[in-house]
């Protein structure tokens, strides 16, 4: 067993035994936070098993998933949103949580593909993530806050 599988195996028992409690039971709230989070820790896993079996589809996959899992979140966000209003959900340690991982993960099999376009392909999921859980989160939480306008702007 290779250092890439104890790594997944541990970020998926870690990862992805709470989302499964945290999307099927409790308030509305905790399972959208869960799903958002779940996306991340599924794509991690990949991108592990990716470098584990040297199988670059596995890439692919986590690719996707880093696109279209925050877009699903932002579509619970916008169907779900009346049913949000009253108490929105607070991903902040969640979405930390989820950046610190997405950047040792990302890091870490940069450092194992080397220079080349496999490199951009993994930045660019970890940017992906990123980005995603930071708007997902904020999204759901009801938006980011308002800036003053300056410069007498008219409202």
């Amino acid at each position: 067993m290779t250092g890439w599988l104890v790594a997944a195996t541990a970020l998926l028992a870690a990862g992805f035994g709470p989302v499964v409690w945290g999307v099927s039971t409790g308030p509305l709230e905790r399972r959208v936070v869960a799903q958002n989070f779940g996306t991340s820790v599924v794509c991690l896993v990949m991108l592990l098993l990716a470098q584990a079996y040297s199988r670059p589809s596995y890439v692919d996959l986590a690719l996707v998933l880093a696109v279209l899992g925050p877009a699903g979140t932002l579509v619970y966000a916008r169907l779900l949103a009346e049913d949000l209003d009253d108490r929105p959900p607070h991903a902040n340690l969640l979405t930390a949580v989820a950046a610190v991982a997405t950047g040792a993960v990302v890091v870490a099999a940069c450092v194992a593909t080397g220079p080349g376009r496999a490199m951009v392909k993994l930045l660019l999921i970890g940017v992906l993530l990123v980005a995603g859980n930071v708007i997902a989160s904020r999204a759901l939480a009801g938006g980011f806050p308002a800036f003053p306008s300056g410069g007498g702007a008219a409202k």
